[in-house]
């Protein structure tokens, strides 16, 4: 039902309807908002990012030509979107993901919060460690789901590399959060 739905979505948007564009943005905001979340490292900066890439897709109505599904679309626009901020800010220093929390979990009680809070907290510091591009291979395919293939694409490398990075950056997550288990 996904797919057809979205197809008629896009159907809808392009015929000019605003509804459909609100029902898109609305199935979509909070994986959206989640990936770049992760990939920017600061819940205000996550916003603007989904934002920007929905206003683009709005003013894209009469060009707009989706070849596979419509979540794979916004979330590899997000995750360029993210890429260009974060070599826009390369020079600042990485901001934590404080502001993320509100963003990953809207309907936890106050006990799950606080253990929530402290694991995404955890987990916030270990992917920082990361190397960007590690990072983001790891975001991409656990979180939106992406195969090493469209990783590999959207980073513009070998499906080898693209594997090799999130290898890499699971290794490094074990290590770093088994060394925090370990103190």
């Amino acid at each position: 039902m996904g797919v057809l739905e979205d197809k008629l979505f896009i159907v809808r948007f392009k015929g000019g309807s605003r509804a459909a564009l609100c029902r898109i943005y609305e199935k979509y905001r909070t994986d959206l908002l989640k990936l770049a979340a992760l990939l920017l490292n600061d819940g205000a900066e996550a916003e603007d990012a989904v934002h920007d890439v929905f206003v683009a897709f709005a003013r894209s109505a009469d060009r707009l030509r989706i070849g596979g599904s419509l979540k794979g679309y916004l979330l590899t626009c997000v995750a360029n979107n993210a890429r260009n901020r974060n070599r826009a800010k390369q020079h600042r220093q990485t901001v934590g993901l404080d502001e993320t929390d509100a963003v990953a979990c809207e309907s936890a009680t106050p006990e799950q919060w606080v253990t929530y809070s402290e694991e995404l907290q955890r987990w916030s510091d270990a992917l920082a460690q990361l190397p960007y591009e590690q990072r983001e291979a790891v975001t991409l395919h656990l979180r939106a789901g992406m195969t090493f293939r469209q990783i590999a694409e959207l980073q513009a490398v070998s499906v080898n590399t693209a594997k090799g990075r999130y290898r890499y950056a699971l290794e490094k997550l074990r290590a770093t959060l088994n060394g925090e288990l370990e103190r």
